[in-house]
């Protein structure tokens, strides 16, 4: 099923994509940086929040990739969701076991969420631009 509007995304969804994104990634990481923890459960953290961008955006694009008939792999697109799952499931284990106030572990949490659907959306801006630059539909990205 190809795309078909060929005006792309508004200025404003773009900024307010990437503002979700900024804000929504370095609100968690200043949460880290600022927390009273170890510094492994600090790595931990950070390492889910990275992971888990990774793994949204990978989702997003193997999701976009197939709705564009562009191959991929019936594995690929299922470690993608399991990737994704396991990021957010690895959070909530650690969020649950945490000693930290139940406003800290929201705060991770909604900042953690946020900067997933905000990756997502980049993605899925960055890619649209592409493809009404290159005047095709289905432009890696």
């Amino acid at each position: 099923m190809a795309h078909t509007n060929q005006h792309g995304p508004t200025g404003a969804f773009i900024a307010a994509s990437w503002v979700a994104l900024i804000a929504g990634a370095l609100t968690y990481l200043i949460g880290l940086w600022n927390a009273s923890m170890e510094l492994n459960e600090k790595g931990y953290y950070f390492t889910l929040l990275m992971y888990g961008l990774f793994a949204a955006v990978s989702l997003q694009k193997s999701v976009r990739d197939r709705s564009e008939d562009i191959p991929v792999s019936g594995l690929y697109f299922s470690l993608c969701w399991v990737s994704v799952m396991l990021a957010v499931g690895l959070l909530g284990v650690g969020l649950f076991n945490a000693r930290l106030a139940p406003s800290e572990k929201g705060f991770y949490a909604m900042a953690f969420v946020l900067s997933l659907f905000a990756a997502v959306a980049v993605q899925k801006n960055v890619r649209d631009v592409a493809a009404i630059k290159t005047g095709s539909t289905s432009e890696p990205g």
